[in-house]
């Protein structure tokens, strides 16, 4: 079982799509420095994925500084600074947009939208 969840969606690259779901569980604090991270082969057969893709995603994740290869361990999650308030938004954009197109089919405007991102958070935040 993988550390994190990917919603696969058409139209856009499976590359792109697990990388986005790794960082949002590295926000989230689903992992944490020092998990240890699924191997190019455990990565390609749960997500039922192109060997060479998750090799792909794993070495830019190494890349960008998020994982760090352990010898007789493996790949491991690397110390990493808390996201910025501008990074947690970026990781949201796609989630935004597609709310703003469901509003949008559904002739509701901005004015009419944020009350219902208001009322909704409260309900499921409970501040």
């Amino acid at each position: 079982m993988l550390p994190f969840v990917v919603q696969f969606k058409s139209g856009k690259p499976v590359y792109e799509q697990v990388l986005l779901a790794v960082k949002r569980a590295l926000t989230a604090g689903q992992l944490k420095p020092g998990d240890r991270f699924p191997s190019v082969r455990v990565l390609s057969q749960e997500l039922r994925i192109n060997p060479n893709t998750a090799h792909k995603i794993i070495g830019t994740l190494v890349a960008d500084g998020l994982l760090s290869v352990q010898p007789g361990v493996g790949k491991v999650v690397s110390h990493i600074k808390p996201a910025t308030a501008q990074e947690k938004q970026e990781l949201l954009g796609s989630d935004i947009e597609q709310l703003i197109l469901d509003a949008r089919m559904l002739s509701l405007n901005l004015e009419e939208l944020i009350p219902a991102i208001q009322r909704t958070w409260r309900r499921l935040v409970k501040e």
